[in-house]
Protein backbone atom coordinates (compact mmCIF):
# COMPACT_ATOMS: atom_id res chain seq x y z
CA UNK A 1 0.00 0.00 0.00
CA UNK A 2 2.69 2.19 0.80
CA UNK A 3 4.33 1.83 -2.31
CA UNK A 4 1.78 2.51 -4.24
CA UNK A 5 0.92 5.10 -2.53
CA UNK A 6 4.39 6.70 -3.48
CA UNK A 7 4.00 5.75 -7.09
CA UNK A 8 0.96 7.62 -6.88
CA UNK A 9 2.08 10.78 -5.86
CA UNK A 10 5.20 10.87 -8.01
CA UNK A 11 3.08 10.48 -10.89
CA UNK A 12 0.80 12.88 -9.63
CA UNK A 13 3.85 15.54 -9.37
CA UNK A 14 5.18 14.95 -12.67
CA UNK A 15 2.36 16.04 -14.72
CA UNK A 16 1.87 18.95 -12.34
CA UNK A 17 5.61 20.31 -13.01
CA UNK A 18 4.47 19.88 -17.12
CA UNK A 19 1.62 21.59 -16.51
CA UNK A 20 3.02 24.33 -14.67
CA UNK A 21 5.52 24.83 -17.66
CA UNK A 22 2.96 25.27 -19.97
CA UNK A 23 0.24 27.59 -18.17
CA UNK A 24 1.93 29.44 -15.38
CA UNK A 25 -0.31 27.54 -12.88
CA UNK A 26 0.10 26.38 -9.16
CA UNK A 27 1.16 22.92 -8.51
CA UNK A 28 -0.84 19.93 -9.06
CA UNK A 29 -3.16 18.88 -6.04
CA UNK A 30 -3.60 14.71 -5.87
CA UNK A 31 -7.01 13.78 -4.20
CA UNK A 32 -7.00 11.82 -1.47
CA UNK A 33 -5.51 7.90 -2.38
CA UNK A 34 -8.35 5.63 -2.85
CA UNK A 35 -8.21 1.17 -3.69
CA UNK A 36 -10.75 1.80 -6.28
CA UNK A 37 -9.60 2.28 -9.90
CA UNK A 38 -11.47 5.79 -9.59
CA UNK A 39 -9.57 8.99 -8.76
CA UNK A 40 -10.01 12.67 -8.67
CA UNK A 41 -7.32 15.10 -10.15
CA UNK A 42 -7.26 18.43 -9.25
CA UNK A 43 -5.63 20.20 -11.86
CA UNK A 44 -4.71 23.81 -11.58
CA UNK A 45 -4.84 25.47 -15.12
CA UNK A 46 -4.54 29.05 -16.55
CA UNK A 47 -7.04 30.78 -18.37
CA UNK A 48 -5.92 31.87 -21.02
CA UNK A 49 -8.12 35.21 -21.04
CA UNK A 50 -11.46 33.81 -21.08
CA UNK A 51 -14.34 36.02 -20.51
CA UNK A 52 -15.50 36.46 -16.73
CA UNK A 53 -18.47 35.16 -16.04
CA UNK A 54 -20.50 35.46 -12.61
CA UNK A 55 -20.45 31.42 -11.54
CA UNK A 56 -17.16 29.99 -12.34
CA UNK A 57 -15.63 30.99 -15.74
CA UNK A 58 -13.53 34.31 -14.73
CA UNK A 59 -10.28 34.59 -16.17
CA UNK A 60 -7.19 33.67 -13.75
CA UNK A 61 -6.19 30.71 -12.18
CA UNK A 62 -8.96 27.62 -12.31
CA UNK A 63 -8.73 24.10 -11.01
CA UNK A 64 -9.86 21.37 -12.76
CA UNK A 65 -11.69 18.05 -11.44
CA UNK A 66 -11.48 15.08 -13.05
CA UNK A 67 -12.88 11.88 -12.07
CA UNK A 68 -11.82 8.69 -13.98
CA UNK A 69 -13.54 5.50 -14.03
CA UNK A 70 -13.27 2.59 -15.74
CA UNK A 71 -15.98 1.97 -17.78
CA UNK A 72 -19.36 3.76 -18.99
CA UNK A 73 -21.37 1.60 -16.61
CA UNK A 74 -18.82 2.90 -13.85
CA UNK A 75 -19.50 6.45 -14.93
CA UNK A 76 -22.82 6.51 -15.20
CA UNK A 77 -22.87 4.92 -11.36
CA UNK A 78 -20.79 7.77 -10.37
CA UNK A 79 -23.19 10.10 -11.98
CA UNK A 80 -26.42 8.94 -10.47
CA UNK A 81 -24.34 9.29 -6.82
CA UNK A 82 -23.43 13.37 -7.79
CA UNK A 83 -27.66 13.26 -8.77
CA UNK A 84 -28.22 12.02 -5.11
CA UNK A 85 -25.95 14.13 -3.06
CA UNK A 86 -26.57 17.36 -4.82
CA UNK A 87 -30.44 16.06 -3.51
CA UNK A 88 -29.49 15.59 -0.04
CA UNK A 89 -27.60 18.88 0.09
CA UNK A 90 -30.11 20.56 -1.44
CA UNK A 91 -32.72 19.70 0.46
CA UNK A 92 -31.32 19.94 3.56
CA UNK A 93 -30.49 23.62 3.05
CA UNK A 94 -34.15 24.86 1.33
CA UNK A 95 -36.00 22.29 1.19
CA UNK A 96 -36.05 21.46 -2.47
CA UNK A 97 -33.99 20.47 -5.26
CA UNK A 98 -33.52 22.13 -8.48
CA UNK A 99 -31.40 20.51 -11.45
CA UNK A 100 -30.83 20.24 -15.08
CA UNK A 101 -30.10 17.53 -17.74
CA UNK A 102 -29.25 17.29 -21.09
CA UNK A 103 -29.89 14.42 -24.00
CA UNK A 104 -27.62 12.15 -25.25
CA UNK A 105 -26.00 9.49 -23.37
CA UNK A 106 -26.34 10.92 -20.33
CA UNK A 107 -29.96 9.85 -20.25
CA UNK A 108 -29.02 6.25 -20.22
CA UNK A 109 -26.54 6.86 -16.93
CA UNK A 110 -29.41 8.37 -15.05
CA UNK A 111 -31.95 4.78 -15.68
CA UNK A 112 -29.67 4.00 -12.79
CA UNK A 113 -31.78 6.34 -10.55
CA UNK A 114 -35.43 4.67 -12.15
CA UNK A 115 -37.62 3.58 -9.67
CA UNK A 116 -36.70 3.61 -5.64
CA UNK A 117 -33.82 6.12 -4.84
CA UNK A 118 -32.66 8.22 -1.63
CA UNK A 119 -34.26 11.48 -3.71
CA UNK A 120 -37.77 12.39 -2.90
CA UNK A 121 -39.02 13.85 -6.40
CA UNK A 122 -41.90 15.02 -5.09
CA UNK A 123 -39.25 17.98 -3.58
CA UNK A 124 -37.41 18.68 -7.13
CA UNK A 125 -37.79 20.54 -10.21
CA UNK A 126 -36.22 19.63 -13.42
CA UNK A 127 -35.19 21.79 -16.44
CA UNK A 128 -33.92 20.77 -20.17
CA UNK A 129 -29.84 22.23 -20.88
CA UNK A 130 -31.44 21.79 -24.29
CA UNK A 131 -34.53 20.47 -26.26
CA UNK A 132 -35.65 19.86 -29.95
CA UNK A 133 -38.21 21.79 -30.90
CA UNK A 134 -40.72 18.98 -31.55
CA UNK A 135 -44.11 17.94 -30.55
CA UNK A 136 -42.73 16.33 -26.98
CA UNK A 137 -44.13 12.74 -28.18
CA UNK A 138 -41.96 13.02 -30.94
CA UNK A 139 -39.42 10.21 -31.39
CA UNK A 140 -36.61 12.82 -31.57
CA UNK A 141 -38.00 14.66 -28.35
CA UNK A 142 -35.23 14.21 -25.06
CA UNK A 143 -38.84 14.15 -22.58
CA UNK A 144 -39.95 11.01 -24.94
CA UNK A 145 -36.91 9.39 -24.95
CA UNK A 146 -36.30 9.97 -21.19
CA UNK A 147 -39.58 8.77 -20.34
CA UNK A 148 -39.00 4.83 -20.67
CA UNK A 149 -35.51 5.01 -19.54
CA UNK A 150 -36.55 7.26 -15.83
CA UNK A 151 -38.66 10.32 -16.43
CA UNK A 152 -42.05 8.48 -16.45
CA UNK A 153 -40.92 7.13 -12.61
CA UNK A 154 -39.71 10.25 -11.29
CA UNK A 155 -42.65 12.06 -12.37
CA UNK A 156 -45.00 9.86 -10.73
CA UNK A 157 -43.35 10.73 -7.52
CA UNK A 158 -43.86 13.80 -8.28
CA UNK A 159 -40.91 15.24 -9.95
CA UNK A 160 -42.02 18.45 -11.41
CA UNK A 161 -40.71 19.26 -14.85
CA UNK A 162 -40.41 22.32 -16.79
CA UNK A 163 -41.30 21.21 -20.18
CA UNK A 164 -41.48 22.95 -23.27
CA UNK A 165 -44.61 23.79 -25.37
CA UNK A 166 -44.17 21.26 -28.06
CA UNK A 167 -43.85 23.43 -30.80
CA UNK A 168 -42.07 23.32 -33.63
CA UNK A 169 -40.86 27.57 -33.51
CA UNK A 170 -37.66 27.38 -31.46
CA UNK A 171 -37.97 31.28 -30.81
CA UNK A 172 -41.12 30.73 -29.46
CA UNK A 173 -40.40 27.94 -27.29
CA UNK A 174 -37.46 29.80 -26.23
CA UNK A 175 -39.39 32.67 -25.25
CA UNK A 176 -41.65 30.76 -22.80
CA UNK A 177 -39.20 28.54 -21.29
CA UNK A 178 -37.47 31.86 -20.38
CA UNK A 179 -40.42 32.69 -18.82
CA UNK A 180 -40.98 29.22 -17.00
CA UNK A 181 -37.21 29.43 -15.71
CA UNK A 182 -37.83 33.59 -14.12
CA UNK A 183 -40.87 32.62 -12.31
CA UNK A 184 -39.03 30.31 -10.47
CA UNK A 185 -39.67 30.66 -6.44
CA UNK A 186 -36.52 31.73 -4.59
CA UNK A 187 -36.78 29.05 -2.37
CA UNK A 188 -37.09 26.79 -5.39
CA UNK A 189 -34.23 28.14 -7.69
CA UNK A 190 -32.95 31.70 -6.23
CA UNK A 191 -31.55 34.07 -8.61
CA UNK A 192 -28.14 35.35 -7.95
CA UNK A 193 -27.27 39.04 -7.98
CA UNK A 194 -27.71 39.21 -12.26
CA UNK A 195 -31.15 37.80 -11.82
CA UNK A 196 -30.24 34.22 -13.23
CA UNK A 197 -31.07 30.98 -11.87
CA UNK A 198 -28.48 29.07 -9.58
CA UNK A 199 -29.75 25.21 -10.05
CA UNK A 200 -27.99 23.28 -7.66
CA UNK A 201 -26.83 20.68 -10.20
CA UNK A 202 -26.55 21.14 -14.08
CA UNK A 203 -25.16 17.90 -15.79
CA UNK A 204 -23.84 18.67 -19.13
CA UNK A 205 -22.74 16.58 -22.42
CA UNK A 206 -20.35 17.16 -24.36
CA UNK A 207 -19.95 16.86 -28.35
CA UNK A 208 -16.69 15.78 -29.91
CA UNK A 209 -16.55 19.40 -31.50
CA UNK A 210 -16.97 21.01 -27.99
CA UNK A 211 -20.83 21.72 -28.23
CA UNK A 212 -22.83 21.88 -24.67
CA UNK A 213 -26.26 21.83 -24.47
CA UNK A 214 -27.02 23.56 -27.80
CA UNK A 215 -24.16 25.95 -27.98
CA UNK A 216 -22.05 24.86 -30.97
CA UNK A 217 -18.83 26.24 -31.71
CA UNK A 218 -18.53 29.40 -33.77
CA UNK A 219 -21.94 30.39 -33.22
CA UNK A 220 -23.50 33.61 -31.85
CA UNK A 221 -25.77 31.78 -29.20
CA UNK A 222 -21.96 31.16 -27.29
CA UNK A 223 -21.26 34.63 -27.45
CA UNK A 224 -24.90 35.46 -25.29
CA UNK A 225 -24.63 37.01 -21.96
CA UNK A 226 -28.10 38.56 -21.48
CA UNK A 227 -30.81 35.78 -22.24
CA UNK A 228 -31.34 32.73 -20.45
CA UNK A 229 -32.10 30.73 -22.71
CA UNK A 230 -31.29 30.72 -26.51
CA UNK A 231 -32.72 29.53 -29.72
CA UNK A 232 -30.96 27.55 -32.56
CA UNK A 233 -32.41 27.43 -36.04
CA UNK A 234 -31.71 24.77 -38.16
CA UNK A 235 -33.04 24.31 -41.69
CA UNK A 236 -33.39 20.25 -40.44
CA UNK A 237 -33.72 20.69 -36.26
CA UNK A 238 -34.21 23.58 -34.45
CA UNK A 239 -33.77 23.40 -30.61
CA UNK A 240 -33.81 25.57 -27.71
CA UNK A 241 -30.18 25.70 -25.11
CA UNK A 242 -30.27 27.34 -21.43
CA UNK A 243 -27.73 29.76 -22.27
CA UNK A 244 -23.61 30.05 -21.06
CA UNK A 245 -24.39 32.23 -18.00
CA UNK A 246 -27.31 29.88 -16.58
CA UNK A 247 -24.99 26.52 -16.86
CA UNK A 248 -22.30 28.34 -15.09
CA UNK A 249 -24.49 29.93 -12.25
CA UNK A 250 -25.35 26.47 -11.11
CA UNK A 251 -23.65 25.62 -8.02
CA UNK A 252 -22.39 22.14 -8.94
CA UNK A 253 -21.67 21.25 -12.67
CA UNK A 254 -21.03 17.88 -13.69
CA UNK A 255 -19.54 16.72 -17.84
CA UNK A 256 -19.90 13.30 -17.88
CA UNK A 257 -18.19 11.32 -21.05
CA UNK A 258 -17.94 7.77 -21.84
CA UNK A 259 -17.54 5.31 -24.79
CA UNK A 260 -16.48 5.09 -28.25
CA UNK A 261 -17.35 4.30 -31.60
CA UNK A 262 -16.20 2.47 -34.97
CA UNK A 263 -16.15 6.34 -35.92
CA UNK A 264 -14.91 7.47 -33.04
CA UNK A 265 -12.22 4.85 -31.97
CA UNK A 266 -10.76 8.04 -29.38
CA UNK A 267 -14.27 8.38 -28.32
CA UNK A 268 -14.38 11.82 -26.95
CA UNK A 269 -10.72 11.88 -25.53
CA UNK A 270 -9.73 14.43 -28.01
CA UNK A 271 -12.30 16.33 -26.94
CA UNK A 272 -12.15 16.20 -23.36
CA UNK A 273 -8.24 17.64 -23.90
CA UNK A 274 -8.95 20.41 -26.06
CA UNK A 275 -11.99 21.30 -23.38
CA UNK A 276 -9.38 20.83 -20.12
CA UNK A 277 -5.97 21.85 -22.06
CA UNK A 278 -6.10 23.42 -25.22
CA UNK A 279 -5.50 27.01 -26.01
CA UNK A 280 -9.76 27.46 -26.87
CA UNK A 281 -12.32 29.80 -26.36
CA UNK A 282 -15.43 29.73 -26.21
CA UNK A 283 -16.62 29.96 -29.40
CA UNK A 284 -14.02 28.00 -31.11
CA UNK A 285 -14.97 25.20 -27.94
CA UNK A 286 -17.63 26.18 -25.78
CA UNK A 287 -16.81 23.34 -23.10
CA UNK A 288 -13.24 25.18 -22.56
CA UNK A 289 -16.16 27.65 -20.91
CA UNK A 290 -16.56 25.16 -17.79
CA UNK A 291 -13.05 24.43 -16.96
CA UNK A 292 -12.84 25.75 -13.23
CA UNK A 293 -15.94 25.28 -12.58
CA UNK A 294 -17.14 21.27 -13.67
CA UNK A 295 -16.19 17.79 -11.95
CA UNK A 296 -15.20 16.07 -15.32
CA UNK A 297 -16.61 12.22 -15.16
CA UNK A 298 -14.47 10.28 -17.77
CA UNK A 299 -13.73 7.05 -18.27
CA UNK A 300 -10.68 5.24 -19.24
CA UNK A 301 -11.17 5.90 -23.20
CA UNK A 302 -12.17 9.00 -22.65
CA UNK A 303 -9.57 10.55 -20.43
CA UNK A 304 -6.77 8.92 -22.28
CA UNK A 305 -5.57 12.39 -23.83
CA UNK A 306 -5.47 13.87 -20.72
CA UNK A 307 -3.18 14.01 -17.51
CA UNK A 308 -1.29 10.86 -19.33
CA UNK A 309 0.83 9.77 -16.70
CA UNK A 310 -1.67 9.97 -13.86
CA UNK A 311 -4.62 7.96 -15.73
CA UNK A 312 -1.65 5.25 -16.66
CA UNK A 313 -1.33 4.44 -12.98
CA UNK A 314 -4.39 5.23 -10.69
CA UNK A 315 -6.88 3.69 -13.40
CA UNK A 316 -6.02 0.25 -13.42
CA UNK A 317 -7.27 -2.03 -10.79
CA UNK A 318 -4.92 -1.99 -8.09
CA UNK A 319 -4.41 -4.83 -5.20
CA UNK A 320 -5.47 -3.74 -2.15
Amino acid sequence: MISRAILLVIAASSVADAASSRSGAAGFVPAPLSPLSTSVVSAARASGGRMGLRGGAASGLRMADIKICKDVDSVGKALCEVVEESAKKAMEEKGHFAFTIPGGSILKMLSGLKGDSSIDWSKATMAWVNHRAVPLDDETSTDFKAQSLFLKSWEEQGLNVIKLTGSTDAVKEEEAYAKALKSLPSDVCPPNADGVPMFDLSLIGMGTDGHIGSLYPDTPATAEREKLVVSVVKPASSSISLSLPVMLASKRVVVASAGKSDKYPLGKAEGVKRALEGDETTSSFPASALRGKALWILDEDSAVCTARKVIGVVTRTLPH
